[in-house]
């Protein structure tokens, strides 16, 4: 009997990654999840996913036919399909969720899989990876492996005071109103460390 996964890539449809870093992600998957608008690209590029996930407008007949054995409709509307993809995930048990793909075509898009890490990390251990670094959701406090001048953004989601330690621009009990306020930030050295008790995204540059 095989035994049930507990991690994941889940694949979105964004751009498809170029980067060694998250080619590497995928290439050791023992799980691959595509939303069903990432399936086309991601069969015709790189291999055949686990499942498929979506309201499956998407994906083309010959793949609906070809793997409907892999295919897991969701009609709900009120839900991205990256969103099913998670849900999906969480059904089945999967502790571990790496996000591939989420960012790269239409911004609001981009903005709105970026924000939902926020509502994921609730519920499940979960992390973005892009061709250009990794967005990481908090809720409390947490001490990042870094690198001396590494670059770090820090976007609050909750109206609530934070702390920045390790890098170049530190904060005490300061209140960010505004998602930029957080950005362009340096990391002095190995690790730094953002305590807040809002919800937070990281990303640090690769």
């Amino acid at each position: 009997m095989n035994k049930k996964p507990i991690s994941a890539v889940v694949v979105a449809n964004g751009l498809f990654p170029t980067h060694p870093i998250p080619l590497s992600v995928l290439r050791e998957a023992k799980y691959i999840v595509c939303c069903d608008g990432a399936a086309n690209d991601f069969i015709s590029n790189f291999g055949i996913p686990d499942a498929i996930v979506g309201d499956c407008d998407s994906i083309s007949p010959e793949n609906k036919i070809r793997f409907q054995d892999r295919l897991y409709p969701d009609p709900d509307q009120y839900t991205n399909d990256l969103t099913k993809a998670v849900n999906f995930c969480i059904s089945r048990g999967i502790k571990d969720i790496i996000i591939i793909g989420a960012t790269g075509k239409r911004e609001d898009h981009t903005l709105g899989n970026i924000s939902l890490l926020a509502e994921y990390q609730l519920r499940v251990s979960v992390i973005m990876i892009t061709d250009y670094g990794r967005f990481t959701p908090i809720h409390g406090e947490t001490t990042f492996e870094s690198t001396p001048g590494q670059q770090v953004s820090i976007f609050c989601i909750d109206s609530e005071p934070i702390t920045l330690t390790g890098l170049k621009y530190p904060l005490e009990n300061a209140l960010l109103t505004n998602w930029w306020q957080g950005t362009l930030n340096e990391s002095l050295g190995r690790e730094f460390t953002v305590s807040t008790q809002g919800r937070v995204i990281v990303f640090q540059a690769f």
